[in-house]
């Protein structure tokens, strides 16, 4: 086994990284894209702490959409309820694997996205559209969640098993 010689790199990240490059004069420290999030270095507001900031890589977010949107277009005339079944499985899965601190405007994002993306299959069925927006926020309180952390930082959840 070998490793790809594009894909691997040395990086400057953690705790440190900003400082180093500031007096190298380099700019920024880079990110990397693993396990379908961008790795950012960054700092607590508060405390001026180092953390790692975590959010949906761009690229595995559009595709999505793009497959929800073209089944959307082909569940176009089944039922209202059934197709909002299935889109509320479809994005609550999507919470499920997403929801980490840092990364709750990206799935902002994402909910809005698909409830136009509905919203517009909904208006499309017939001639004469009766789907207002007021109408169908209806809907999107009934079958899409609202996004919110799910997983806590990782010291968080050992300090809950193992306190000291």
């Amino acid at each position: 086994m070998e490793l790809h010689s594009d894909k691997t790199r040395l990086i400057q990240f953690g705790r440190f990284a900003a400082a180093d490059r500031k007096r190298d004069g380099e700019g920024k420290p880079e990110t990397f894209d693993f396990l379908g999030f961008t790795h950012i270095c960054g700092t607590i507001w508060k405390s001026g702490k180092f953390t790692v900031k975590r959010k949906t890589v761009g690229k595995r977010m559009t595709a999505k959409l793009k497959s929800i949107a073209a089944e959307l277009r082909r569940r176009m005339h089944d039922p209202i309820g059934e197709t909002g079944e299935w889109l509320q499985q479809v994005v609550r899965g999507y919470y499920n694997y997403h929801a980490v601190p840092g990364n709750l405007r990206c799935m902002s994002m994402f909910r809005r996205a698909i409830s136009r993306y509905w919203w517009c299959v909904l208006r499309r069925r017939s001639q004469r559209c009766r789907w207002t927006w007021v109408r169908f926020e209806i809907l999107l309180v009934r079958y899409l969640p609202v996004p919110q952390v799910k997983h806590p930082y990782p010291l968080e959840r050992f300090y809950a098993k193992h306190p000291r």
